[in-house]
Parts: C-alpha cells; structure tokens; sequence
C-alpha cells in the first residue's frame, strides 16, 4: 500500500458493497454489516433531483405523483441508470462516513464491489467508474459467486471443489470454485424479479386482478415455496394470504385470497429454471471436481435461498446434498468485507481493479 493510501486509510474506512437488484449492502471493515437497504431512488422527472434513497424510496414505489419517478437503478444485476447509481453509492458512502467516523472525515474509501460473474467488460467499467464518481479512492470488483463462497465461509483457495449457488434479485449465479478461481460458471438472468413477474401474470390471468411490484414480492416472501411432487407432507399445512389490486374489468379496487398452491403453481417454471441450469453445471464439472462436491454438497446463498423448500427440490434433482449458508443474504457482502480485512486474499481471488 503506498503512503497516501496508508494516510487516507487512517482517516477513511474502507467498505464491501453487494450492489443489489433488489438490495444493497454495505460492509464496514471492523464493524460489519451498518447498512441494508432496497435498491430504489426517488427523483424529480425534470430537474433530477433526488428526493430519497433506500427504504424511503421503496415506500414510495407505486404511490409517487406524477412529477416524481422511482426507479430501481440496477436490473439484471447490471447498471441500467448511471446517475441514480452514482447518486445511490454516493449517499451510503457519505453515511457510513457520518455514522461511523469519529476522526477529520476524508471520505475516499477503498472499495469492493461484488458484480455477476456474467457481466461485460463495459458493465464491469460502468460499476467502476460509479464508484469512483461516487467518491471511491479506488474500487475493486469481485464476482458474486466468489464473494457469496468467501462469505459462506468454504475453502475456496484448496484444491477441492466447491459448488455455490447465489439466488439474488436480477441474477442468479452458479459457480463451481478450486484454487480461487472459478472453474465453470453461469449467470443466469433468472430471479428474484422473474418471481415476482411470475405472480402478478398469474394473478392477472387467474383472478383479472392487477398487482404491483411490492405486493408481489411481498407474497412471494409470505407464503412462496416449492411444489414437491408426491412429497405430501411437505404440503400439508396451506397458508392463505389476502392480496389487494386493481379489477381489470371494472378497473374498481378488489381483494382475493391467494394459497401457496397457487404461489408454488406460480413461481414453479422460474425455479425449475434454476434448477436446471444447476443440474447442467453439475454435467458439465470436471470428474474429480464432481467427486468432491459429491462429498461436500451444494451451498446456497442469496434471498432466494430462503425460499421453503427449494434445497430439497435441488437436492432430489442433483443428487446430492444441499445446504443453506447462514445468512445467505448477507453472504456476498460479508465475502467482499473479509476480502477488505484479508489484502493477500483480495490479491489471491483474481479480482478486476477498478479506475
């Protein structure tokens, strides 16, 4: 590290970012995990001011006049608005710098970033670059699947193979890790938002009732599941929740009750979606790396992880065992915060420097 890094470093505290589709988490080296938030910023359609980032902004989704639009600014994993976000990196850095900082603030952090493993080398630039503008003294890029592997605390730097799946928002990754590096990987465009797409279609062919994006998300996390086949049990117990949207015949407000029969019935073609790309992964793995992951099972990571009953379908399609990481949804963040603590891993783990 040179000497002006080693200054600001004082003065500075270098951050993990897992830049969401859905959510944003920022690591604090030495304190953690100090912020989780939506990804979402609220701004004036003319003057592009922003109005608010976060959880405030989410509130607003759907309920906003006509002046003010919110956005997500990231879709599919990748930037999709440039200024939203700048503006959203540059507002969770200056916080943490408020919050945490009890010395002269000089707020050019160091920073890692986790990105999908599937983006280009444009997209790659552009999350660099947002970074930097946003205030960054320097900004280093890890793939999801590495960081959600670090997080979840495998051995990612020994010879045996290590299969992670990362069910995130915009993407879902899949990778198989040795000597730390990814082997074989996927990025699949294929998640959490593709869920809730799912049940406001269904929704709207089944019942004519329109849904929002929140409401739909909502329900996927409240009674969202897996259909098991013949496995009874696992379906015994039904739960009800009721959902509020528009009528699209008669365009007046209606509620319905909705089961998790129909969420599952709902979210099964994007789940076996995933599922099959695992299993084509796994077909695809070198012999002896088979054999290891055989004997050390498939860990999952991300919210979708959460899903009930998605390790056991994976399972019973693979054929072997699946585990869930502990606090799959912080995984990738923690990944980027104990590259942060560790510079010889950060080195190691071949990641893209930024600008």
């Amino acid at each position: 590290m040179n000497p002006i890094d080693r200054f600001l470093g004082i003065f500075s505290h270098d951050i993990g970012i897992d830049l969401g589709t859905a959510n944003t988490l920022v690591y604090v080296r030495g304190k953690g995990v100090v912020i989780r938030e939506p990804s979402a910023v609220a701004r004036h359609k003319k003057t592009k001011e922003i109005l608010a980032i976060g959880t405030s902004a989410k509130k607003m989704m759907g309920r906003a006049p006509v002046a003010i639009e919110v956005i997500r600014p990231l879709r599919n994993g990748v930037i999709a608005d440039f200024d939203a976000t700048a503006a959203m990196l540059s507002h969770y850095i200056k916080k943490v710098h408020e919050t945490e900082s009890t010395f002269p603030k000089i707020p050019r952090p160091r920073v890692v970033i986790g990105i999908p493993s599937g983006v280009t080398e444009v997209e790659r630039r552009a999350v660099a670059e947002a970074a930097i503008d946003a205030g960054a003294r320097e900004a280093n890029l890890i793939e999801e699947p590495m960081a959600a592997a670090i997080g979840a605390g495998l051995l990612i730097e020994g010879p045996e193979g290590n299969f992670i799946v990362d069910i995130g928002g915009g993407t879902s990754e899949i990778a198989v890790i040795s000597l730390g590096g990814i082997v074989l990987g996927r990025s699949v465009r294929i998640a959490g938002d593709e869920m809730d797409e799912a049940i406001i279609n269904y929704v709207r062919l089944k019942y004519s009732l329109l849904l929002g994006q929140p409401t739909a998300e909502a329900v996927k996390i409240g009674v969202g599941g897996v259909e098991m086949g013949e496995d009874k049990d696992a379906q015994k117990e039904t739960k009800l929740t009721v959902v509020r949207g528009r009528d699209l015949e008669t365009g007046l407000p209606k509620s319905i009750k909705l089961t998790s029969e129909e969420i599952q019935e709902a979210l099964s073609p994007i789940l076996q979606e995933i599922i099959s790309n695992i299993v084509d992964t796994i077909e695809e793995t070198p012999p002896e790396l088979t054999g290891d992951i055989m004997k050390k099972g498939i860990t999952l990571a991300g919210g979708g992880s959460l899903i009930p009953g998605i390790d056991k379908a994976i399972s019973e399609a693979a054929k072997m065992p699946v585990y869930i990481a502990d606090d799959p949804l912080t995984c990738v963040v923690r990944g980027c915060g104990l590259c942060l603590e560790d510079n010889g891993l950060l080195k190691r783990i071949r990641v893209t420097k930024g600008l």
